[in-house]
């Protein structure tokens, strides 16, 4: 990989870059506040997404562990979310001061006195991790950052990555001066995150058209009424529109379901869409899929409340149902890396599994995880709480909310004067987790037009696609769908892209 690159060097990467992704649709809308003209008032902008300029390196092995245990991740999260008795126990004192988390089991309890209609549930899930290496002997091992169960994003843009890098691989990186290692195909895998992601949308689409009636159907984007990456999204919408079946794909914003949407009065609940541009033309709604509605901030008012519920009871497909959202919450993360008490006793972990599959899938999963501490007043969650207010312990810890969506958690020496400005009895909503040690790599990052070249810290995202059934219990679609890299630079402490702190990469496999 090449540390060196001169600044024509740079310049020729940098156009090339640019247009390829111009092109291509590798590009996000910038900031809200970029650009203000009369002859653009809604500000329809697209600029290149974030990117490397080269894939970064990675440990192979570690690639292909990641990707392996994917399913058994989804076959995990399926069955916690379809607990709903495990998720009360587990998440009751995040409940008292977490009121988004509160505020959406409500929503359930609500629809489940009325009885649910819909028995299937969609998952589109992300497992994220980062390299492992405390020392530079170690083998290094992945460690899970974080499992997402609602909007896991960039399977679109992702793809893009690894195209352009291949596309760079083949043209640009061999007539440089410094580059002495050219990776080839093998070495820089192919990713297909955007067609497998868009695959599990389809097939829960056509589950719900064999089950209903002959209405003409589609799959519903719920979207931010602003939305910096939504060629994202869309890469997958196109997707959809150009399969065999032709899925018809509309977008509605959160805040326009009730304008929009209405549940029909029957017996199923169907969710009904009427077109914006032509009201008196209805589709019946297979799928849902929420890319908003993650965030506190999403229901700035009591109609969006409302239209959550009102998609939660209707019968169409929900991606994901509010259980799904709420088994992704950084408590339920905690509580299945717990290690067992003793080796006669199962750990929370085992008891999602079958007798013959608990031992080897249990053990595998265990190896990725962190150590994780509730904040609660259990012995583990006052031996955090010392940990968490200590001024140099807290330095080898995050603390994390339940909240996604990036730039929320409270890092090292930040911990205790955080903690010290809230109340303790809201410190239930939280967890600490030990810092994970990543080896640093070197790249350089073009982001807003500018390079930054230095070290560099890679996460890897695996998504995952399993559509099962409540009822039943039966999985009737469970894939591991590719991946993500995202990478940063080594001094900031959060990745997310969305967020402004990290961009695009792909993988060069070492």
């Amino acid at each position: 990989m090449i540390t060196k690159v001169s600044q024509s060097e740079k310049e020729l990467l940098v156009s090339t870059i640019e247009d390829w992704s111009a092109s291509n649709g590798l590009a996000i809308i910038p900031a809200k506040h970029t650009f203000r003209t009369q002859s653009n008032p809604n500000q329809r902008f697209a600029t290149t997404a974030p990117v490397t300029l080269f894939p970064s390196p990675f440990p192979q092995d570690c690639f292909a562990h990641a990707k392996a245990i994917q399913k058994d991740f989804n076959q995990l999260y399926a069955a916690v979310s379809q607990d709903d008795n495990f998720l009360l126990d587990v998440l009751a004192d995040v409940f008292e001061s977490d009121e988004f988390s509160a505020r959406l089991w409500k929503i359930h309890e609500k629809v489940k006195t009325e009885g649910y209609t819909q028995n299937l549930s969609l998952g589109l899930f992300r497992s994220d991790y980062l390299v492992h290496m405390p020392t530079d002997n170690c083998k290094p091992l992945i460690k899970q950052v974080e499992f997402n169960t609602i909007s896991a994003s960039f399977a679109g843009l992702s793809s893009l990555t690894s195209k352009l890098h291949r596309y760079l691989a083949g043209t640009i990186y061999p007539i440089l001066n410094n580059y002495d290692e050219r990776p080839d195909s093998a070495h820089l895998p192919q990713n297909e995150s955007a067609l497998e992601i868009s695959r599990g949308l389809l097939v829960a689409f056509h589950e719900y058209s064999r089950q209903s009636s002959n209405k003409e159907f589609c799959i519903l984007f719920v979207v931010q009424s602003w939305e910096e990456n939504i060629f994202d999204q869309r890469h997958l919408e196109y997707i959809l529109k150009s399969s065999a079946s032709t899925v018809p794909v509309f977008r509605v914003h959160f805040s326009e379901i009730l304008s929009y949407t209405k549940v029909a009065n029957t017996q199923k609940r169907e969710l009904l869409y009427s077109l914006p541009s032509n009201p008196a033309k209805t589709f019946e709604v297979a799928v849902v899929y929420l890319r908003a509605g993650y965030d506190i901030s999403h229901y700035p008012n009591e109609v969006d409340w409302d239209a959550r519920y009102q998609l939660e009871r209707s019968n169409a497909i929900k991606c994901p149902s509010i259980l799904t959202q709420l088994a992704g919450t950084k408590k339920v993360q905690q509580v299945l890396a717990t290690p067992a008490p003793s080796s006669t006793t199962p750990s929370i972990l085992e008891k999602f599994f079958s007798q013959e599959d608990r031992e080897c899938i249990s053990m595998k999963l265990q190896e990725t995880f962190a150590e994780i501490f509730p904040l609660d007043n259990s012995p583990a969650g006052l031996k955090a709480r010392n940990l968490a207010t200590d001024p140099e312990l807290c330095k080898n810890y995050v603390l994390k909310p339940q909240r996604e969506g990036g730039g929320h958690n409270i890092y090292r020496s930040a911990i205790p004067p955080f903690l010290k400005s809230l109340p303790e009895e809201k410190w239930k909503a939280f967890i600490l987790m030990e810092i994970i040690t990543q080896p640093t790599v070197y790249n350089h990052i073009l982001r807003n037009g500018e390079i930054y070249s230095g070290g560099v810290i890679c996460e890897l995202g695996i998504y995952g696609v399993c559509l099962w059934d409540n009822a039943t219990k039966k999985t009737i679609f469970n894939e591991q769908a590719d991946y993500l890299l995202r990478t940063k630079g080594d001094q900031s402490e959060e990745g997310g892209i969305a967020a402004g702190f990290g961009c695009l990469d792909s993988c060069h496999l070492i």
